[in-house]
């Protein structure tokens, strides 16, 4: 078929050409975005052979608390100044609103975040967001935040990996979807992909039940090597598709005992909330990890990214809070947004165990919201309107088998 052949033909060239995702180092438009939306990644171009986070930030926006004129989506919060603001961009009540979450669940799960790193003001910084928005608190003294170096060990922590938002993105993330959540944190000594392999198999012998990796890199015929530490039986462990649309698939995304999580875009029209799939949004055919049986589209060959998404476009996004890079109260998106998301929606239901991999997503795909509309191509990359890139009904790439509509989707 000619989107097979193209698709394939397209990941080879440019694996060969050794051509990666583009930099977007500093501050650039996002595509198809309002005009006057700015975005910056968090992680910038890697060292070579590491990889990367997917949080991305408006820089569009002013620094602190206040929706700037109702051009952000908000929600009403106590601001650090102690006047009634609001955290331009999705707190957690619009969320579980989006996905019909249940305020209640999860109290005997812990979420597991891996990361590049450690930021100072972790704790003090989830304070300010969980009190903001009212939801309890999640500190290290009442033993629902842990956070822990590669080998397991509370001290010393790893330094400052430039990683500093997307930790808290991700903490953010797991407490708007599961409040009673247990968080740890698992703070790789670089972002080197040994090493965050190695705080993913800390992470499962610690006890987490779910646990969100947010970054990747572009398989390649070498990226297998790692696959196993993504396996832990008994464990979910989702992972983000990335932020540049349609390429070669990223991992650890790619591998098939992964969920990977893809990107939409989030907003209300009549007071109904509505998705399509986000421009940046990682998809792909892998020419790498075969087919896992529990997928069946038809145009690629191997394993297709994504299973499911949610929210992260930031022109859509969701409110972060940061001390420690001076942001304070930000804006942002990216599937590094999307993937903790998703992974505190499954601790929520409570059913870790069923997600060895995605394939209780795709036998109760009819409990999911579709989403359709939307296209992650590119003019260097385009796969001619087929699903591979482009929200359709049915499974896509994109935002795979669509977003969370309650927990039936999820076992509960």
């Amino acid at each position: 078929m000619r989107v097979r052949t193209f698709a394939l033909a397209a990941a080879a060239a440019l694996a060969v050409a050794g051509l990666s995702a583009p930099a977007h180092a500093g501050t650039t438009a996002t595509p198809g975005a309002p005009t006057g939306l700015s975005v910056r990644d968090v992680c910038g171009r890697p060292a070579p052979g590491d990889l990367r986070c997917f949080a991305q930030l408006r820089t569009d926006l002013p620094h602190g608390t206040a929706s700037p004129g109702g051009t952000a989506p908000g929600r009403r919060g106590a601001a650090s100044d102690g006047t009634d603001a609001k955290p331009a961009g999705f707190g957690p009540a619009e969320l579980r609103s989006a996905y019909g979450l249940p305020d209640a669940g999860g109290a005997d799960q812990t979420v597991a975040i891996i990361d590049a790193g450690s930021t100072p003001n972790l704790a003090a910084d989830l304070a300010v967001y969980r009190q903001t928005y009212g939801l309890p608190p999640c500190t290290v003294d009442d033993g629902c935040l842990r956070v822990v170096n590669q080998a397991g060990e509370e001290a010393p922590l790893p330094g400052d990996q430039g990683w500093g938002p997307e930790i808290s993105l991700d903490v953010d993330m797991v407490s708007a979807a599961c409040s009673a959540c247990r968080i740890l944190v698992v703070a790789a000594d670089s972002a080197a992909p040994d090493d965050l392999a190695a705080a993913v198999d800390t992470a499962a012998a610690l006890g987490a039940t779910e646990i969100s990796n947010s970054y990747g890199g572009e398989e390649y015929s070498g990226t297998g090597r790692l696959a196993a530490h993504y396996r832990h039986p008994g464990v979910a462990i989702v992972a983000s598709s990335g932020d540049y649309g349609y390429q070669i698939p990223q991992v650890p995304a790619a591998y098939d005992s992964v969920v990977a999580i893809g990107g939409t875009s989030l907003s209300t029209v009549d007071g109904k909330w509505t998705e399509s799939a986000w421009s940046g949004a990682g998809s792909g055919c892998s020419a790498w990890t075969a087919k896992p049986g529990w997928q069946h589209d038809p145009n690629c060959p191997g394993r297709t990214v994504a299973d499911i998404s949610a929210v992260a476009d930031p022109a859509t996004g969701v409110a972060v809070y940061d001390s420690a890079d001076g942001l304070d109260w930000a804006v942002a998106g990216g599937t590094s947004a999307s993937a903790p998301l998703i992974a505190g929606v499954i601790a929520l239901a409570g059913h870790p165990e069923l997600f060895d991999d995605a394939s209780y997503l795709y036998e109760h795909a009819g409990a999911l919201r579709d989403v359709v509309g939307g296209s992650n191509a590119s003019e260097a990359l385009d796969c001619g309107g087929d699903y591979l890139c482009t929200g359709v009904a049915g499974y896509d790439g994109p935002t795979g088998l669509g977003s969370p509509s309650g927990l039936d989707g999820f076992g509960g």
